[in-house]
């Protein structure tokens, strides 16, 4: 949609939501207005215990699942994610990631940015994310 000169662009936040994964404060785990999506932090929660799932390949499979889930609800698809944030407790541990990342952004030239940061996770957490994606604008 074109805005005529004078006139005021009206854009409403639209909180996400997604069955399975939720935080325990009151806050969504995605936002859009107009179209940006943002997430919040996204780990590997296993919907079916409500904890976080042990070691890193579940955490990263429950996560990326999780990820897709969250973006889909947002009315869009992986592939208008334009970059991921990870915090992890070890960065040694990307090969881990890489194979998830792989199975997700399959291309090559067709992969979002990404950046790996350590932090010390709580929860039994080894992996967190984060994405930001730019959907089109009629979706």
């Amino acid at each position: 949609m074109a805005i005529e000169k004078g006139e005021i662009a009206f854009r409403s936040r639209r909180s996400v939501y997604i069955d399975g994964f939720a935080h325990k404060n009151p806050v969504p785990v995605a936002c859009r207005i107009g179209n940006i999506v943002y997430s919040g932090g996204i780990h590997g929660l296993d919907p079916e215990t409500g904890r976080t799932a042990d070691g890193l390949d579940r955490q990263c499979e429950l996560m990326f699942g999780h990820v897709r889930d969250i973006v889909e609800a947002a009315g869009a698809t992986t592939a208008d994610i334009i970059k991921m944030t990870l915090w992890m407790r070890d960065r040694g541990d990307r090969h881990v990631v890489n194979r998830h990342w792989e199975a997700m952004f399959p291309e090559p030239g067709n992969r979002p940015a990404r950046h790996a940061l350590h932090s010390e996770l709580g929860s039994g957490m080894l992996i967190q994310c984060d994405f930001v994606a730019v959907v089109d604008a009629n979706a």
